[in-house]
C-alpha cells in the first residue's frame, strides 16, 4: 500500500514540476535577450556620440576662433571711436582687450578694408564703362575721367574743365572779398607785376602751382610773349624764328638766353711761389690763391662785373642794383647774338674816385697821362646736363688800355681752362624780392 502511494505521489510531483521549469527558462532567455538588445543599443549610441564629438570638435574651435576675431574687431573699432572722442583711458582698455584676443587684429582689419575697396573700385569701373561712353557722346564738357592725358595736354584739359566758370573757389566762407571775384584782366595785370621788368618767371611758375585756375593764368601767351620780347630784341634772329617753337613759353624755356634772377659765378685757383726766408735760403713757400669772378645781367642791357677774393655770400648783395656803391664793380653793356654774348665793361668814373686817385699821386706823376681800361669779353651760353642756359664759357677776353695822348694798347689773354673756368649761374632770392617796374 505504501509503495503504491509513493509512486503515485512522485508521479504527481514530476507532472507538476515540469511546466514550472519550462516557464523559468523562457523568462531567463527573455531577460537575456532584453539585456543583449539594450546593451547593443548602448554600444551603438556611444559610437555615434563619439563620431559626432570627433566631427563637431573642429567646428567648435572654428566657431570660437571666429567669435574671437569678431569680438576683437568690435573692441578695436570701439576703442578707435573712444580715441576720437577723447576718452583715452577707456580706449586703451579696449585696445588691450582686442590685442589679447588677437594680437594682429589691426592688420587684419586693414587688409579686409583694403580688399573691399579694391573690389568696389573694380565693380564701379566695370559698371561705369557704358555710362562714361554715353556721357562722352552727349555732353560737350568733358570730365576729368573722360580725357586722356596721352592725347590732350594739361592746358587744354583744364580749359575744358573750367570753361566759363570762375578760376577758383574759396575754401572757407568769409566776409572778405575773394580773389575769385576779380576778372581775368585784373589777375593778368597783377601777374605782369609779379614777373616785373626783371623777368621773374620762377614766381610766375610758383603762382601756377596753386590751383587749376591760376595754372591757366600763368600760361597766358601774352605774358610769355612780352617776356620773350624783353629777353631777346625784336630784331634778333632768335625772336624772328619764334615759329620754330610751339608756344612763347617753350621758346623762353628752350631758347638760348641769359638768366636775370641771379648772377654767374666762377672760382679760379692757382699756385704762387713765395719769397725765400732770410734764415733758410733753401726753404721757399708756395701759396694757393683763390678768387671769384661775378657777372650780373639786367634785361635792359646793362651788366656788372666784379673780381674779388671774397666769398659769394658777401658779394652778391653788392650787385643787386644797376648803380652799385662799390667802386671796384665794373659797369658796362652787353648784347646777345644767338647763343653768344659780347660785353664791354670798365671801371666807374665818378668824381669821388677821380679826386681820390688824383690825390694819391705824387707831384712827379701828376703830369703823366691818365689811362682807362676797357674789358671786352665774349662768352657762350651753354647747358649743363638737364639744366638750360646755366653756364657761360669764355671765347675771348681782351683788355684795351687808352691813354690821354690818344694812344692805346690791346692785351689779349690766353684762355686756359684752369685760369678762366666757365661761370655757373646761381639764383639769388633778394634780386626778385621787390618789383620795380611792370612787364611791358
Amino acid at each position: 500500500m505504501t509503495h503504491s502511494r509513493k509512486s503515485s505521489i512522485t508521479s504527481d510531483y514530476d507532472e507538476m514540476d515540469k511546466p514550472s521549469e519550462e516557464n523559468d527558462d523562457e523568462s531567463v532567455e527573455n531577460l537575456l535577450h532584453a539585456f543583449r538588445t539594450q546593451w547593443k543599443k548602448e554600444l551603438n549610441s556611444k559610437t555615434v556620440n563619439q563620431g559626432h564629438n570627433s566631427h563637431s570638435a573642429p567646428s567648435k574651435v572654428n566657431n570660437n576662433h571666429k567669435s574671437d576675431e569678431d569680438q576683437a574687431k568690435e573692441l578695436f573699432l570701439k576703442a578707435a571711436e573712444l580715441e576720437k572722442m577723447g576718452n583715452m583711458y577707456e580706449a586703451i582698455q579696449h585696445y588691450k582687450k582686442s590685442v589679447q584676443l588677437i594680437p594682429d587684429i589691426e592688420f587684419r582689419i586693414y587688409e579686409k578694408e583694403k580688399s573691399k575697396q579694391k573690389i568696389t573700385k573694380n565693380d564701379n569701373k566695370t559698371d561705369n564703362t557704358d555710362v562714361q561712353t554715353s556721357n562722352l557722346k552727349n555732353n560737350n564738357l568733358a570730365s576729368e575721367e573722360d580725357l586722356d592725358d596721352e592725347e590732350i595736354d594739361l592746358l587744354s584739359k583744364l580749359q575744358k574743365l573750367i570753361g566759363t566758370n570762375r578760376l577758383c573757389t574759396r575754401e572757407f566762407d568769409s566776409d572778405i572779398t575773394h580773389i575769385s571775384a576779380l576778372p581775368m584782366e585784373i589777375i593778368l595785370y597783377i601777374l605782369r607785376w609779379v614777373v616785373s621788368s626783371d623777368l621773374d618767371m620762377q614766381s610766375l611758375e610758383n603762382f601756377g602751382c596753386t590751383c587749376r585756375g591760376f595754372y591757366l593764368c600763368s600760361r597766358d601767351s601774352e605774358i610769355w610773349k612780352l617776356a620773350c620780347t624783353r629777353a631777346w630784341n625784336a630784331n634778333s634772329e632768335i625772336y624772328a624764328n619764334s615759329e620754330l617753337y610751339p608756344s612763347w613759353r617753350d621758346m623762353f624755356i628752350q631758347g638760348p638766353r641769359l638768366k636775370y634772377n641771379g648772377c654767374y659765378i666762377s672760382k679760379t685757383t692757382y699756385v704762387r711761389a713765395g719769397e725765400n726766408s732770410f734764415q733758410d735760403q733753401f726753404y721757399r713757400p708756395w701759396h694757393l690763391v683763390a678768387y671769384y669772378r661775378y657777372l650780373r645781367f639786367f634785361p635792359d642791357g646793362r651788366v656788372l662785373m666784379l673780381t674779388t677774393p671774397d666769398e659769394p655770400a658777401q658779394c652778391v648783395s653788392q650787385l643787386k642794383y644797376p648803380n652799385p656803391r662799390n667802386p671796384n664793380v665794373l659797369i658796362g653793356q652787353f648784347c646777345q647774338h644767338e647763343n653768344f654774348v659780347t660785353l664791354i665793361v670798365q671801371k666807374q668814373q665818378t668824381m669821388k674816385t677821380f679826386y681820390r686817385e688824383y690825390k694819391r699821386r705824387t707831384a712827379d706823376t701828376r703830369n703823366s697821362d691818365l689811362n682807362t681800361q676797357i674789358f671786352q669779353l665774349e662768352l657762350q651760353i651753354q647747358n649743363y646736363k638737364k639744366r638750360k642756359n646755366v653756364l657761360l664759357g669764355f671765347i675771348d677776353y681782351t683788355v684795351v688800355t687808352k691813354y690821354k695822348n690818344g694812344s692805346q694798347t690791346c692785351t689779349k689773354f690766353d684762355l686756359g681752362h684752369t685760369r678762366f673756368p666757365p661761370l655757373c649761374f646761381s639764383k639769388v632770392k633778394s634780386y626778385t624780392a621787390k618789383a620795380e617796374n611792370i612787364l611791358q
